[in-house]
């Protein structure tokens, strides 16, 4: 396999020696994560060149790590985890168990990155991932970024004591200000400026909760080497706040059924004012050491009208850059953003923008580089968080290696995770995380070598050629555009005619879905060898879900077809053999839980403090997950936005409608005048109700789940 850099000579690394333990914060992440590491590892700096860069060795028994900063030297110890001893850790389980007979290097290994930034989050993430992570769940959530060398990440889960405390200064209620916080769910869309106050309001006690978790993470991540990027004042303010004397916004009117927040004129003095309280209030609660702000103006079809653009974004750069000089602004590229007028006036060292949704769009080409911006390769990966697997694994590594090779060179500065959820295919962030460390152009083919070993412990050439299927199918990079995995129609708002269970998805899948089930069978047969791999369990069972989401589609096809033409026993034997594939999913899923509402449900309890909180907490996450937040039937394109395939769902929620469908349909194909199904008021419903925790243990043993799933691994041979 090609590295980046796999330097032989030793000249420097012999010269500062690795007695020292330089990096205390990666030192404690390996005391956290790897215990029976800790006495057998060597920590120390090594000068820079201008290059990030660490170096691997053994001494006298031990493993040394010589890094030209904490981030690196973290860097090298998942390096060292992944290709030497065969162990990784992800968001979907961990296979970090003690290796007794440590690997060694025969001889010293140094890789080396010329690009500056390893960026992680989108601002989705922290509500479709991360609404109700605690201490615990963000302390484990930092060391993953730190081992695959995140060094700049979002922190967008504590504005609400900075826009608390800036609009007092403003002279806003407290009952005002409620109603412009948004719930524990929803500050994303909060804070891009597309909707105030839903699903909240949030108390102070989760409030000034929030805050000083997020001085918690700030902490942590100056100990692991990771810059955060906040939330910075692009004018965002109340959408009534025009009606102050002499103050000019732009009416952004709004977004879907939400209203959304108005745009203070940033030419104006009054911006100037509310943009230096609210820094002096970012300063204030969470320091002085913030060098990254983050903010789009307009975004997702914000009116511009009457907005000069290139005096707008002066404006808001003059505003940061007074507040915390030389900071930068970071900007998402995502459709037209950031418009060209906005960057045209802007000094260029202060801004970063992030090629967002590079599976599909090569914005930084086409742009030529957003004339002449620095800028980051980025992936979206999943919307919503959406299940299903996905990646275009040989697109990613491709395009990292011309970014950085071709004519817009000296403009890429490195590469990015912006998922809307991140608890899914952690072979595309490990990939992507560890492209900027590699030279040469990355075959995945023989990459995913080295990955299929860390992920489940020790080379089996079953799991190896499983995920050679895997790549040629799922992760392939010909499926063509697509906004994240196809979806499942066992998830859809029943009628004829499903094309997609979210407005913006697809059902389609665009790569063969026989061989794709070879593959899944052939990982399969390898469980009697990895029963007890907790990263093997949890893949065998998200295969084996997108084989019962696959089979779907053709049940579906039956009986939308039966329906059609009127054939009653053919609905019939069609609808009950679809509302069978709930319950086998259902079964599947309650096997991990990674994959149960409930576990969902107790972590939203767990992150409140009181008893409103908490209840609170646990209605948020049931809209978001179903209907997801509008109540305008005439405008209702979120609704399974964010669906889960998840045990507990399945069947109250998904199999539940179908039923109610079903029984329509067959009542009017037996002669019946039935009322049609009302699914708007009745998931509204559902999500009141549902503000308890389920029970989500499954009444069959895995081994029968897959019995009852052995004639859907042979596609083939069920059409003999």
């Amino acid at each position: 396999m090609k590295r980046l850099v796999w330097l032989l000579g030793v000249t420097l690394l012999m010269a500062s020696g690795c007695g020292n333990d330089d990096f205390p914060g990666v030192r404690q992440l390996i005391e956290r994560r790897v215990p029976w590491l800790s006495e057998r590892v060597e920590l120390c700096e090594e000068e820079s060149s201008g290059s990030e860069s660490f170096t691997l060795r053994s001494d006298a028994g031990k493993l040394c790590i010589a890094a030209t900063s904490a981030n690196a030297a973290a860097v090298g110890v998942n390096w060292y985890l992944n290709h030497y001893c065969g162990r990784s850790m992800s968001h979907m389980g961990d296979n970090l168990g003690p290796v007794d007979d440590l690997p060694l290097p025969e001889a010293p290994v140094t890789v080396t990155t010329d690009l500056d930034y390893r960026y992680a989050l989108n601002y989705c993430t922290f509500n479709y991932s991360m609404s109700f992570y605690t201490w615990e769940d963000w302390e484990r959530e930092l060391d993953w970024m730190a081992l695959h060398g995140v060094n700049l990440m979002l922190v967008a889960n504590g504005a609400e004591a900075v826009w608390q405390n800036t609009l007092r200064r403003l002279g806003y209620s407290e009952e005002r200000i409620a109603s412009f916080l948004s719930g524990p769910a929803y500050n994303a869309w909060w804070l891009m400026g597309n909707l105030e106050g839903w699903g909240g309001p949030m108390p102070q006690s989760q409030i000034d909760a929030r805050a000083e978790l997020v001085r918690k993470m700030l902490g942590r991540m100056r100990e692991l080497g990771i810059e955060p990027l906040m939330p910075g004042f692009y004018g965002m303010v109340p959408h009534d706040y025009g009606s102050h004397a002499g103050v000019r916004v732009f009416d952004q009117g709004n977004w879907g059924a939400f209203t959304r927040p108005a745009i203070l004129d940033p030419t104006t003095p009054e911006f100037a004012r509310v943009a230096s309280i609210f820094y002096e209030e970012t300063r204030r609660l969470y320091g002085d050491g913030i060098r990254f702000f983050s903010g789009d103006p307009f975004h997702e079809g914000g009116s511009v009208a009457g907005v000069d653009m290139g005096e707008a974004g002066l404006a808001i750069q003059r505003a940061m850059q007074e507040a915390f000089p030389e900071s930068v602004w970071v900007l998402q590229g995502w459709q037209d953003n950031p418009k060209p007028q906005l960057l045209e006036r802007l000094d260029r060292r202060y801004v970063l923008v992030q090629e967002l949704f590079g599976e599909n769009t090569a914005n930084w080409e086409q742009r030529e580089a957003y004339e002449g911006t620095p800028f980051l390769w980025a992936t979206v990966t999943n919307f919503g968080e959406r299940p299903g697997v996905n990646g275009k694994l040989q697109r990613f590594a491709d395009e990292v290696h011309r970014a950085s090779t071709g004519p817009y060179a000296s403009c890429m500065r490195g590469v990015g995770i912006l998922p809307e959820g991140i608890v899914n295919n952690p072979v595309v962030y490990d990939l992507v995380l560890e492209l900027p460390w590699h030279r040469d152009r990355v075959d995945v083919a023989e990459w995913i070598e080295d990955y299929v070993k860390a992920r489940y412990g020790r080379c089996d050439e079953r799991l190896t050629e499983a995920w050679r299927i895997f790549l040629e199918t799922i992760h392939s990079s010909t499926i063509g555009y697509q906004e994240g995995p196809p979806e499942n129609v066992l998830c859809a708002r029943p009628s004829l005619g499903v094309r997609s269970v979210s407005s913006w998805g697809r059902l389609e899948k665009r790569y063969d879905t026989a061989r794709f089930a070879e593959g899944v069978r052939l990982m399969a047969s390898a469980r009697a060898d990895f029963a007890g791999s907790e990263t093997y369990r949890i893949d065998l069972i998200n295969m084996l879900r997108q084989v019962i989401a696959n089979r779907a589609d053709g049940v579906y096809a039956d009986l939308s077809a039966a329906c059609e033409r009127r054939d009653r026993d053919g609905f019939r034997r069609a609808s009950s053999e679809f509302l069978a594939l709930h319950d086998l999913e259902e079964q599947l899923l309650a096997q991990d839980p990674l994959y149960r509402i409930d576990t969902y449900q107790k972590q939203a309890l767990a992150a409140g403090r009181t008893p409103s909180e908490k209840d609170n907490n646990l209605y948020n996450a049931m809209m978001l997950i179903t209907y997801w937040g509008e109540n305008n039937p005439a405008e209702d394109y979120l609704h399974d936005y964010a669906y889960k395939e998840w045990a507990g769902l399945m069947t109250s929620f998904y199999k539940r409608r179908w039923e109610m469908w079903f029984d329509y349909v067959q009542a009017r194909l037996d002669g019946g005048t039935p009322e049609r199904p009302e699914f708007f008021f009745w998931e509204r419903e559902w999500a009141e109700n549902n503000r308890k925790v389920m029970d989500c243990s499954p009444s069959l043993s895995f081994e029968e789940v897959l019995g009852r799933m052995e004639g859907l691994l042979r596609p083939g041979e069920e059409a003999e």
